[in-house]
């Protein structure tokens, strides 16, 4: 058994603020060096399956409650045993979870992004590195509605009474104040590479030294 740390990354922000581009980029860049896995706690919808799709439709999907959050939490403590796990696939369209899971393994950097990943205790406190991005608002809603309209199929105006009856509402109350927990804030913007290129340096000289550090021990 591979007994080596696993680095937890934990990204948070906003809706559409940009969480998936940005761990996605500081991926790609770490894996130079280390495996790495991505997850997102999007999957990690509760299965609401039992109700009607108009409930459904009711539903506040961005307060806490909306979350599997044990399961979650227990997926990524086996995953930093270097356990593999099954994640659920979260449909957007028809607001349930699919009958088929996805086999997910474990690797020397795991990065979870969820807009309110930095919000739930259990689920920050296990973060080695927690990063906020921060975006404004008018470019969150302009991008919420692209991507809504065109990957979810759903109306200008269902986009807009969401966001004004709990996007907006649920931000402000939960995810905004969650940037007091990061331990690093990146604005984000087009060509922001330099804040991304110095997250990703940081993690190799933190896990360079946790190697170290292992091998010191190990003799």
């Amino acid at each position: 058994m591979n007994h080596k740390p696993v680095f937890l990354i934990i990204v948070a922000g906003g809706t559409a603020s940009g969480k998936t581009s940005v761990a996605t980029k500081i991926a790609n860049q770490i894996l130079k060096d280390k495996s790495v896995s991505y997850l997102s706690m999007d999957n990690y919808y509760k299965d609401f399956s039992n109700l009607s799709f108009e409930e459904k439709q009711n539903l506040n999907f961005d307060h806490p409650n909306s979350f599997d959050v044990d399961l979650l939490v227990a997926d990524l403590k086996k995953l930093k045993s270097r356990v593999k796990i099954n994640v659920p696939q979260y449909n957007f369209v028809t607001h349930s979870r699919e009958k088929e899971w996805i086999e997910f393994a474990p690797a020397d950097v795991v990065i979870l992004d969820g807009i309110l990943a930095l919000q739930i205790q259990e689920i920050f406190k296990l973060g080695d590195l927690k990063i906020f991005i921060k975006t404004s608002d008018d470019i969150r809603l302009i991008r919420r509605l692209e991507r809504d309209i065109k990957d979810r199929g759903r109306s200008f105006d269902n986009v807009i009474e969401q966001y004004l009856t709990t996007v907006k509402p649920m931000h402000d109350i939960f995810v905004e104040p969650s940037i007091q927990q990061a331990d690093i804030i990146i604005p984000f913007h087009d060509g922001n590479e330099i804040a991304i290129d110095l997250v990703a340096t940081k993690v190799r000289d933190i896990l360079r030294n946790n190697k170290k550090e292992a091998e010191k021990i190990n003799h």
